[in-house]
Formats: C-alpha cells, structure tokens, sequence
C-alpha cells in the first residue's frame, strides 16, 4: 500500500499537467516537459493507457507466497492474486511464473481500497484461449493443451479455459486407466464450443483417426490377398477378432478362427496377442480387410489324407448327436458321420439309444472327400464294438447338449445327411421295415466306394452345408469398441 501511495504521490508533485505549466519539449516524444524554463520528465507521458477489462503484458519482478508483483509500466506493480494465476487448484505461484517472466495479465481493479492495481493471469490467458479455441473450432485445427485432472467420465485439459475431453474419445479404443494421461500435453479437436456457459468438449480420438487415415491407404495399397502378415488382437467380439495391423483393423471372421469348431473367439485369442495372419480379401472402397488364421496353420485335413485310408479303424470322440447320426472326431479339427444305419447292427430307432456326447468309439473309415472334406465312418463294422444301451431320452446333466435340431456346419456332403428321405418308410430317420437288419430283404450295405444314399435331410433339419470359402465378413461393418 505504502509503495503504490508513494508512486501516487511523486506523479501529483513532479508531472504537473502540460496544458497548465508546462509544454512539451520538442524532440522527446512527450517524455519531457520545460516548465518556467526548466526541462523535467512528463510522468504522465510515461504510464501506459488502460482500462478495466483489458490485458497487460509485463514482466514478473517479485514472488511471493500467496501473490505476484509484475510490472507493467504502471506508476505502481501490478499485483496478481493467487487464485489468479491459474485455472489449476492450490497452486504455488512459484510453480507457475519465475523473475523476468514475461506474462500477459488482465485488468481486473485499476485502484482497489487500498491503492493497488489487481490482475489475473488466468483471465488474461482465458480470453485468448477462447479466440484461439473459436478459431481452431472453425478451421477444424487441433489445439495442444496439458491433462492436468482425471474425472469422472473423462480428463479435464488446460487450454487456457478447462476443456473435457470424455473418456470415450481419449484414444481410437477404450483407455482401461486415464491416470496414464495425467500431465501429459495432448493434440484434441474442439467438437463442442459454448462459451456463455464456458464449455469445450474435445476429441482426441479425432485427431488420431486423422492421422491414420493417411497410414490406412498405405497399408491397403501394400496389401494383397494371399499375403501373410502379423497384427495384434485390438478386440474380441461374438462373431470374431479385430486385428489391428499397424494403424488399420482386419476382421478374422469365427469361421476362419481354427479348423476345428469354435463357440466363441475367446476360446482361441486375447486382446492383445500378437498373431500371423493370412490376407483372404481385401474392400479397398469401404477398407475392410478380411483375415484368416487357421490357413497359417496346418490343415488337419491334410493328415488325414497323408495317414489314413479306405477300411481304416481308428478311435473317435463322439462330438454330436443328431436324428440321423452321430459326429465323430478323429484328429483335432476333423469330424466324421456316422450315419444312423452305420451305427449298429440291430435297427436303430433313435441315435441316443447308442452313443452320447462324449463316448470315445472305434469307427471304420468308409468314403474320404478331401475336395469336399467330407468323411464316412461306420461303427456297426467295427469287430468288437462294445457301447452301453442307453435311452433315447438326453441325461438331465446335459441339458441342451447335442440335442436333435441341431446340426453343426462340418461341410459334409448331402449324402451322408441322408436321414429320413432315404430310409423306407420315412419315420424319425430310422430304416423302415424292409431297411432293417437281420430281416428280408436285407439292408443295402454302403461300400467304401460308393455314396450314401442320396436324398435330402428331414424338412425340419438344417443341412449342413461346405464351410463358406469367402469369410463371412458382413459383421466386419461393426467398429471396434
């Protein structure tokens, strides 16, 4: 108080107003005065014009702990209170400005009740953010700013005004913890501008999509179909896997997972492992890229071909049991029929009457199409199979498992679905009378070369058709989360 008083004072005795005492000498800007022949310095001449609401620039002169002095060419320092110095909370003012920093500072008191002039650095900062933020907003420009807290829902960034930037549009996917953020200067796009309520809403997503968008193109001119390259799992959704490919995302439809059956994608991949991957198509208009990883690895199909033969016997798994059947898996990824006529020797009224989910059985080879990767197996001329007698009734333990209307998409051929249609009689898919055996006439048998019967599955059971050779990539349309 007493330094701004004493300014005050020496102005009110030593610059007297020129139109009254004195003139202004010619040659000094107005900086000097000659009154009654003498040459003093015109004080007044030296203040810098201002009113409240305006921004200052000047220069940081003295820290203390709870305001700083700047000087701005006013007859006194400006003083800069605490809770003015940043939009931050509780900062120390050493940590915002050091001696000789040049800030600029908005008027907010020209002379409070005690004689000092008051500013702020934040308001000062606030008002050019704002032009520079409507600016950004306009052209579409990214602004640069420091995340300085984690909220709820997102990150506050400090462009000079607060800016909330939603958890949401942080990165390209989710971020698991935004406390990685804290501190760290950021490029966002302004979305969101309402400044009689001071609301800014950035994307910082936006900016990253942008930058991709260049690296996408490239990555799609470089690819070709039937290339095999390596990505990284960026998601895991019900119908299959995103691959991110250093900068865009391919679909590994569930189809193209593994040879052998998948229930969910989970079960084969987690986010974040590293995998190769073949490029089976490429939608260069809408840049979807179609991946497979069971063609990376070796076709168990191609072992049956190499190991077995026509009249082999081997043991199974029991995989499914259908109206007219039952799946046998014989390798890892290679499931085989056997028909309801091939089960037993005695007429088989229903297939659970022999075998369950999960019986291991012996099974003669009957018809190999590796073309079509179709198989025909028989247990009934398997010598010494010995399987319990069961009900046709599934267990209560296995609710829902294999049950009867189910049909797994192996790809076997319409042959070997020949149920109900083919058999005497029709019924549930068991042989009619003249179909059963041990009575006359007897039952055709099915020769290793020849088809089974050929006719249709029952109305009311799906037909498994070839596994598709295109990836069933209609999903692909779903962005990542």
């Amino acid at each position: 108080m007493g330094r701004a008083l004493r300014y005050a004072a020496v102005a009110t005795a030593e610059a007297p107003a020129p139109a009254q005492q004195g003139r202004t000498v010619e040659g000094s800007d107005g900086l000097l005065l000659e009154v009654d022949g003498e040459i003093v310095p015109n004080y007044d001449a030296t203040l810098v014009p201002f009113s409240e609401g305006d921004v200052l620039t000047g220069n940081v002169v003295r820290i203390d702990k709870d305001e700083v002095l700047v000087d701005v060419g006013y007859k006194s320092e400006g003083v800069i209170p605490q809770k003015e110095l940043s939009i931050r909370k509780s900062v120390d003012p050493a940590d915002e400005v050091a001696l000789g920093d040049e800030v600029d500072a908005l008027v907010l008191t020209k002379e409070d009740q005690d004689g000092r002039l008051i500013l702020s650095k934040k308001r000062a900062r606030f008002e050019k953010a704002w032009r520079r933020i409507e600016g950004a907003a306009e052209s579409g420009e990214p602004v640069e700013g420091t995340v300085i807290e984690v909220v709820k829902g997102g990150l506050i960034v400090d462009l000079g005004v607060r800016g909330f930037l939603p958890a949401s549009l942080v990165d390209i996917r989710r971020v698991q913890n935004l406390d990685d953020f804290l501190r760290r200067p950021i490029e966002c796009k302004v979305i969101e501008l309402n400044r009689s309520r001071n609301n800014v809403v950035l994307s910082r997503r936006a900016v990253l999509e942008e930058e991709r968008k260049e690296v996408r193109q490239q990555i799609l001119d470089r690819l070709q179909p039937g290339m095999v390259v390596e990505g990284s799992i960026s998601n895991i959704v019900d119908f299959g896997a995103f691959v991110d490919l250093d900068g865009i995302d391919g679909l590994i439809h569930i189809s193209e997972l593994s040879w052998s059956h998948v229930n969910h994608p989970s079960e084969v991949l987690s986010i974040g492992q590293t995998v190769p991957v073949k490029v089976l198509d490429i939608d260069r208009d809408r840049q979807r890229i179609s991946l497979g990883l069971k063609q990376t690895q070796e076709d168990p199909w191609q072992r049956v071909v190499d190991t077995y033969s026509i009249g082999d016997e081997l043991e199974g798994k029991v995989t499914k049991v259908v109206t007219f059947g039952a799946f046998v898996e014989i390798l890892d990824g290679v499931e085989g029929l056997v028909h309801i006529s091939e089960l037993a020797q005695h007429h088989v009224e229903n297939p659970r009457e022999v075998v369950a989910q999960g019986d291991q059985v012996r099974v003669r080879i009957l018809e190999i199409e590796p073309d079509r990767r179709r198989l025909s197996l028989s247990m009934k001329r398997v010598e010494g199979q010995s399987l319990p007698l069961r009900s046709a009734e599934p267990p209560p333990a296995e609710e829902g498992a294999g049950e009867l209307e189910e049909v797994p998409e192996l790809g076997l051929s319409d042959d070997v679905f020949a149920g109900e249609a083919a058999t005497p009689g029709g019924g549930d898919g068991a042989l009619g009378e003249e179909g059963a055996v041990g009575e006359e006439p007897a039952e055709p048998a099915v020769a290793p070369s020849e088809s089974l019967p050929e006719a249709e599955a029952p109305a009311n059971e799906p037909a498994a058709a070839p596994a598709p050779e295109e990836p069933a990539a209609a999903e692909a349309d779903a962005e990542p989360s």
